[in-house]
């Protein structure tokens, strides 16, 4: 039972009311206990100062008149209270008793010698038949004849104790009344207020990974619930995206590895169809399986890369180096591939640019660049890098006088796979898997930097890669 967050709740509910009330009543009835015995006491005091007044002189040196002390307390009225007169022996001498206890209960003995009053209490009633009461007691001052008498004013609690009785009664019957009310109005409260994550725990259970599209119910956006709920429908559409991508990427892989497979098998079919060919033929059939194995080769190792990369298991090595000596040594390997295409590959100078990254890495990001360039410029471009230090960051660009990228495949050559066959293939001498930009942007991200596409017309295209110039390289991880 206790399982459940509405039996958890609802006992919480309880018990600070609990609290809450026994607090409350503990705190009025010590108050209202308080008033009524500072009223009583204060009713005793005055009784005991207007007995003394009444009583008659005892500063006479003669003996005081037993007589006159009765005869004066006979004429005392105070209903409810007991009065008396009693010897240094504890003697009672004259008393007047209302009728409310009996017999007058008298202070516990010896008496104190201090001429102000004094308040006492009896807890308990006595055997003969006298309750619980309070008093108060006071010496009056010595006769010249040394008697010593004491004046005594007694009033039963009964009157006290009923009202605090009645109002203890009260609270008890009011707190069990209250409790029984919170635990079953908070029962029906929680359950009506859990009832959306009841709704949203049904619907969760209903999504699979073949129907991420559903989402959750979403009663009132603007509370707690209806946030957690955004939430979740944000997370199922980031997984649904996600398992979208990673459907794609399979598609997508699975063709360009079919592809070349395909070539391989067609030339090698081909090739054996014939008991005897000439030495020429098979040099040219296994010139064909070599090509679509490179490109088979390079696909696999770029699709292994962002697998990797995705599950963090690439380790990112930072040492110290120069971007512009690995620039320079990128862009003079490059001129090998640039020269077989008659491209000219220029490089602006630079200056020292001390960074702090993974060289490997950073390579393979410049020359993915580099021969993404020069695939797709034509016999006769130009390909220019440069490295420009800028406030806080490098600038690397790598621009090319290639045909372009259509305005409306811009926003998605980043994407895997993705490639401008129609637009940027003319003049290439062949399509790549459209990884490599991918990757170099990974590689660009992971230093804390990033890589932009800045400018692509007919004129040609433009990338830069912004690297910080401090800090950039320290503590990297690998970044999806």
């Amino acid at each position: 039972m206790l399982d459940s967050v509405r039996s958890r709740l609802t006992l919480w509910n309880v018990g600070v009311l609990s609290v809450v009330l026994v607090a409350f009543s503990w705190g009025v009835y010590a108050l209202t206990k308080r008033t009524l015995s500072e009223r009583l006491d204060s009713g005793l005091r005055a009784t005991l100062e207007t007995t003394v007044s009444e009583l008659p002189d005892h500063s006479d040196p003669q003996p005081m008149d037993l007589g006159l002390i009765k005869e004066s307390l006979s004429e005392l009225h105070f209903p409810g209270q007991d009065i008396g007169v009693m010897d240094e022996q504890g003697r009672t001498v004259a008393e007047n008793t209302s009728g409310g206890a009996a017999p007058l209960r008298l202070p516990p003995r010896p008496f104190g010698p201090a001429v102000a009053a004094q308040f006492y209490q009896w807890p308990e009633a006595t055997p003969e038949g006298g309750s619980n009461c309070r008093g108060v007691y006071r010496r009056l001052p010595e006769s010249p004849a040394g008697t010593v008498y004491y004046v005594v004013v007694t009033q039963s609690l009964h009157a006290m104790m009923g009202p605090l009785e009645v109002l203890e009664s009260s609270f008890a019957a009011a707190a069990v009344l209250a409790l029984l009310l919170a635990g079953v109005g908070g029962w029906f409260l929680t359950r009506r207020a859990l009832a959306p994550v009841a709704a949203m725990a049904e619907s969760a259970q209903r999504i699979t990974a073949e129907n991420l599209a559903e989402r959750l119910p979403v009663g009132n956006p603007r509370d707690e619930l209806g946030r957690l709920a955004s939430v979740f429908n944000a997370l199922l559409g980031r997984l649904g995206a996600s398992f979208a991508q990673q459907r794609q990427f399979m598609a997508d892989a699975s063709h360009e590895l079919r592809t070349p497979v395909s070539v391989m098998r067609t030339a090698s079919q081909v090739t054996l169809e014939k008991s005897q060919r000439d030495e020429s033929e098979y040099r040219e059939a296994l010139s064909i399986i070599e090509q679509q194995t490179r490109r088979l080769s390079r696909i696999v190792e770029d699709m292994f890369t962002l697998a990797r990369a995705d599950s963090g298991g690439i380790a990112v090595e930072a040492t110290k180096l120069y971007l512009d000596e690995l620039l320079a040594d990128a862009t003079r390997t490059a001129k090998v591939l640039a020269a077989r295409k008659g491209i000219s590959l220029e490089m602006v100078p630079m200056s020292e640019a001390p960074f702090r990254g993974d060289e490997g890495l950073l390579r393979r990001m410049f020359m993915n660049l580099l021969d993404n360039a020069i695939k797709y410029t034509p016999t006769g471009g130009t390909v220019k890098t440069a490295l420009e230090p800028r406030d806080t960051n490098y600038w690397v660009s790598i621009s090319d006088t290639g045909v372009g990228i259509p305005r409306e495949a811009q926003a998605h050559i980043f994407e895997r796979f993705f490639r401008v066959d129609k637009a940027r293939t003319q003049t290439a001498e062949g399509s790549g898997a459209g990884l490599g930009l991918a990757i170099a942007r990974w590689i660009a991200t992971v230093h804390q930097g990033r890589l932009e596409l800045v400018r692509s017309d007919g004129s040609g295209t433009t990338f830069l890669v912004i690297l910080p110039r401090s800090g950039g390289g320290k503590g990297l991880t690998s970044v999806h």
